[in-house]
């Protein structure tokens, strides 16, 4: 069982920055990809980005590539969200995710849901 919770949202200008972070409880963390998907009013819930276990591997969103990293830090049980330039466009509730593989986060093949973190971004 992983638990994960997620900090760092907020209200930010358009052209500001947010990182997010995602704690994450039990022992798997380090085994597992990891993940943020987004969901914007009215809208499906949709993938921003994930990273391998390893860290070694990430994939983006067309929509945020250039604009967000994602990393992680195994030792602390935590992956992170660093969103720069941020557009009203990106106002959406957050969600963290934790799945076997990236490739397959990627596509929704999601084992573990964060309860999310709204980031707003004005105009």
């Amino acid at each position: 069982q992983v638990q994960l919770v997620e900090s760092g949202g907020g209200l930010v200008q358009a052209g500001g920055s947010l990182r997010l972070s995602c704690a994450a409880s039990g022992r798997t963390f380090s085994t597992r990809a990891m993940g943020w998907f987004s969901r914007a009013p009215g809208k499906e819930r949709e993938f921003v980005a994930a990273i391998s276990w390893s860290g070694g591997t990430t994939y983006y969103a067309d929509s945020v590539k250039g604009r967000f990293t994602i990393s992680r830090d195994n030792a602390k049980n935590t992956v992170y969200l660093q969103m720069n330039s941020l557009k009203p466009e990106d106002t959406a509730i957050y969600y963290c995710a934790a799945a076997n593989a990236a490739t397959g986060l990627r596509g929704g093949l999601v084992d573990y849901w964060g309860q999310g973190t709204q980031v707003t971004v004005s105009s």
